[in-house]
Formats: structure tokens, sequence, C-alpha cells
């Protein structure tokens, strides 16, 4: 997690999905969130590295995204790991789910912000990566530091 600015509202990234897949096309998506998910938001306290979106009876759905109880929540405080409902438009859901459906393909939260006080989401249409395309990235990001340390020496 990074926050830009002190007092800048919680910037969640995915990392993990950075190395494990290829993201192919994004898009930004509202969600549809509770009162006290929305102050649990708010502290920064969130996981999306499990998380993933699916196509459901003709809405989008994000699934495994971890937001922990509200602290000061009542008996009516949420359930951490519940399934929540994007925001996108129809024409979009309908060329996500349908791209999704092919074999190897995904739908995963890259970061999760705030914009004019509302929380958005980043989604991805992703490929999974092999293990070698993994260790080619590996590489390649060791021999750009090799690089950058022997310009800084000379």
């Amino acid at each position: 997690m990074s926050a830009g600015k002190a007092g800048a509202e919680p910037r969640v990234d995915n990392r993990r999905a950075r190395f494990e897949y290829e993201f192919l096309e994004h898009v930004e998506a509202g969600l549809v969130l509770t009162g006290t998910e929305i102050k649990s938001v708010r502290t920064g306290q969130i996981s999306i590295a499990e998380a993933y979106a699916r196509a459901r009876e003709g809405e989008m759905w994000l699934y495994g995204m971890h937001i922990p109880p509200y602290k000061e929540g009542s008996f009516s405080n949420h359930e951490p790991n519940r399934p929540r409902k994007l925001l996108l438009h129809r024409n979009e859901i309908a060329r996500l789910s349908k791209s999704s459906a092919e074999k190897g393909y995904t739908i995963v939260p890259t970061r999760l912000y705030f914009k004019r006080g509302r929380v958005k989401i980043d989604l991805a249409l992703a490929r999974g990566k092999k293990q070698w395309d993994k260790r080619n990235v590996t590489k390649e990001r060791e021999a750009k530091r090799e690089i950058a340390r022997e310009m800084r020496r000379r």
C-alpha cells in the first residue's frame, strides 16, 4: 500500500498480480460497499492480492477481497470476505465476461483508490504468465539494476 501525500486517501496496489499476470486491458469500476466497509477501507487495512472478478447473471462481482471488520462498528458490521458488486456499463460487463471465458484469461484488480470521495478499483483483463516468463522478467529487472549501478559509479 502506498499513500502519496500526508492526509491522502489510501491507495492499495496489487503488486503480486503484476508478477503473476500479463495485463491486456484495464477498466475502472466503482465498488458497492456498506458504511462500515468504507470506514475500514479508509484505514487502509485491506487486501486485494487474492481477489478476482466474475460475471454472474449480467452483473460483475469481486470475490476474495478482504476488508477487515471496522473496530468501532456495532452489530451491523460487515462480513470480511463477502462478494462485492462492481459498477460497470453493460457493454463493458459483456466484453469482459466474454474475454475472461476464454481459457487462460481472468479479471484481476490491480489497484484500489478513491476518486472524488468514491472507491474505485482498476480491473485488468489478464493472462497468466508461465514460469519462464517470470524468470525472464526477474533477469531483465536485475540487468537494469546492474546497468544503473554501473552508471552511478562512473
